[in-house]
Formats: structure tokens, C-alpha cells, sequence
């Protein structure tokens, strides 16, 4: 799908802001946040449904407790992000309502939204605010997140609440306004306009670190391939004066358009499998099972070559090939002890061994299977 396409055909988008864009001179730049409600208010007029996903919550406690650096430990970073996270929301909350808007609060963890059930609560939460006019307004939850539970950086958390809502584009916007052949402070550089290939542009990307954000170019790259992966284009973007209106309204071609990979499109289930569920162990598949995976079929006993770990059922497992490749990940009808009794045997076999009526081991509905 080519930019102008996916630019009118959106009606549901997710705007990334970081740490680095709601900071200014060391204060919260409350004119920017003025000029971001005033666009969601005229993209709302358009019928277009607006998620921010909002770094700042430690910006917002440096300045609101008047700390003179950036928190160095987690149960620092916890405590200032308690206060700054208020602080911010009150900011967003007073700028939004002179629009005649609503916001709501939305603090996730990758921990939460590993696990199925608290995945899809979000889900609905986020899908219930919108029904209500709101407009949520979502960051990570860095009081009770830990060292090795976060995120990260937000980009990651957008383009996991990108796929979470199903949204038809996601717009991460950055101070260095798009991808660029290098360093665009320090030499002469050109801006890439399109990508097809993340992989082939990681070269031009690097890790960085701010005073009070994280990650950088090489990040927001890493996390568009979780979007794109699942149909949705990234579009990297400067922060400029009415940025979204001049992108949706406009259709003007500013920054780096991101290509959706072309696939159909799946299941809510699907998404959280492939983008954020976290196997409990793994199964080695023979050549004629991944061949019939490949194809859309479900998992049987008789293709399993061997089972790893300890699981039960209803858990997500990896699914490996002979070479120990993982070729998907699904959730399994059998614990492990019961799977290992019965690799690589029939059906009739099966019925034998449990006494019970054989299933699928994975069916194709649970199941994701990588390109």
C-alpha cells in the first residue's frame, strides 16, 4: 500500500510523542500540546479516531519536584514518574478540555499485555473510549514497571497499541523528522522518503540517548517492523506546526513512509500471538508438518518430532522446524507430559495412549505462522 492510500484511507490513527518533543528549554512545552489538541479536534471533525501514546511522565516530575538531573534508579525512575504522570495528565486534561474534549489515562506494561486475558481488557478499554468520544491518551505505567519488564521506549509501546486497536496508520513523530541517509547535524544527508526494507535501512540508524528520552532512530525502525508486520504503515514524522493536519489533511509527503507488509488481515488473536505472547516452550516439527503449517493447517501429533519445557494446556508455544528455526508460535490442547507421550503418533495410537479423543495440538485458529 503506497503513502497516499494509506494516508485516506485512515480512520483510525496512533500518534507517538516522545520525551525529547514535549520538552522545552527544560519545561513542558505546553504550546506544542495546544497545537496537537487543536489538530485531534479538527481530525475528530473529519471522523478520523486519534490515540496519543505520550512519553513525559519523568520531564513532567523533574520539573513538578524541580530535580536538577534525570533519575538514575528504578525505584527512582519509579517515584518521580508517580508525580510526573499526574502532572502530565492535568497538563493534557486543562489543554484538551478548552477544545471541548475528554482524554482518558491509559498506563500499560509489556508484562500486562503478554498475558491473553489482560491483553484483550485493554483491548476493549481503549475500543469503549473512543465509542465515548475520548480520547485516550497512553503511556507506559513506570511506577510499577521494572528493569526487566519495559518497554523500553514508547515506540515500541505505539506500535503494540497500533496493533491492539487495529489502527489504520501510525505516526511516530521525531526530532529528527524521518529517516536520512546519516546524521543530518553533522553531515550532508538525505532524507529517505520511503522504506520497503527496515532491515536494509538500520544501517543509517542509531541508538541514542536524551536527557530525558530514550532510544532513537534505531528504536522507532525496530518497533515500525512490529506495525508493519501486521498491515500497518509507520509514517516518521518532524515535529512541526500542525504536522498531522499537513500528513492527513493535506496529504503533503513529509518524513519517512514505512510500507505495510501485505498480508490479510487476522484475528485479534493472531496479533497478540505473533507480537506479544511469550512461549512457555517449544516444539520441533518434522519437514511434512511445517510444509502442512505453512499451508493453514493445524498441528497433529504425528508431525511432532520432539517437545521442550514445561507447559500446560491452553499456554503458548514456539513452533520450531528441523533445524530448530521457530516457524510460528500457538497455543496448545495438551500439557507437555501429555504431548510427549504421544510425538509422533497416530490418531488411533492417541486414543489408546489417553483415553480420550484426540484434538489438534495446535489448531490452525491459534496459530501463527511466520513468512
Amino acid at each position: 500500500m503506497d503513502r497516499e492510500k494509506a494516508v485516506k484511507q485512515a480512520k483510525k490513527i496512533v500518534i507517538k510523542i516522545g520525551s525529547q518533543l514535549l520538552e522545552k528549554s527544560g519545561d513542558i512545552d505546553t504550546e506544542f500540546i495546544e497545537n496537537l489538541s487543536s489538530q485531534v479536534k479538527t481530525l475528530k471533525e473529519k471522523d478520523i479516531e486519534v490515540l496519543v501514546v505520550s512519553s513525559g511522565a519523568i520531564l513532567a516530575g523533574i520539573k513538578k519536584l524541580n530535580l536538577t538531573r534525570k533519575p538514575q534508579t528504578i525505584s527512582e525512575k519509579q517515584a518521580v514518574s508517580a508525580v510526573g504522570q499526574a502532572f502530565l495528565m492535568q497538563i493534557y486534561d486543562k489543554i484538551f478540555s478548552k477544545k471541548g474534549m475528554n482524554i482518558g489515562q491509559i498506563l500499560l506494561t509489556l508484562e500486562g499485555l503478554r498475558d491473553r486475558k489482560r491483553y484483550n481488557y485493554a483491548r476493549q478499554t481503549l475500543e469503549k473510549l473512543l465509542e465515548f468520544d475520548v480520547v485516550p491518551i497512553i503511556n507506559e505505567n513506570d511506577t510499577v514497571a521494572v528493569e526487566e519488564i519495559v518497554f523500553g521506549d514508547n515506540d515500541f509501546l505505539a506500535a503494540h497499541v497500533s496493533t491492539l486497536v487495529k489502527a489504520d496508520l501510525l505516526i511516530i513523530l521525531s526530532t529528527a523528522g524521518g529517516v536520512y541517509t546519516g546524521d543530518p547535524l553533522k553531515e550532508k544527508v538525505q532524507l529517505i522518503k520511503e522504506i520497503k526494507d527496515i532491515e536494509k535501512s538500520l544501517k543509517f540508524a542509531k541508538a541514542t540517548k536524551s536527557r530525558y528520552g530514550s532510544g532513537g532512530m534505531r528504536s522507532k525502525l525496530e518497533a515500525a517492523k512490529i506495525a508493519v508486520s501486521q498491515g500497518i504503515p509507520v509514517i516518521i514524522a518532524p515535529k512541526k506546526e500542525n504536522i498531522l493536519e499537513k500528513i492527513l489533511l493535506q496529504e503533503e509527503p513529509i518524513g519517512t513512509y514505512i510500507y505495510p507488509h501485505t498480508k490479510k488481515k487476522v484475528s485479534s488473536k493472531k496479533r497478540w500471538l505473533a507480537s506479544l505472547s511469550y512461549p512457555k516452550g517449544r516444539i520441533i516439527v518434522d519437514k511434512g508438518a511445517q510444509e502442512a503449517l505453512k499451508e493453514g493447517k493445524s498441528l497433529l501429533p504425528a508431525g511432532i518430532k520432539s517437545v521442550e519445557g514445561i507447559f500446560s494446556k491452553k499456554d503458548v508455544v514456539a513452533v520450531l522446524n528441523e533445524e530448530e528455526e521457530m516457524i510460528g508460535k500457538g497455543i496448545v490442547n495438551y500439557s507437555y507430559k501429555e504431548l510427549k507421550k504421544i510425538a509422533g503418533k497416530k490418531t488411533k495410537e492417541i486414543e489408546k495412549i489417553l483415553k480420550k479423543k484426540p484434538k489438534e495440538v495446535i489448531h490452525t485458529d491459534d496459530m501463527v505462522i511466520f513468512s
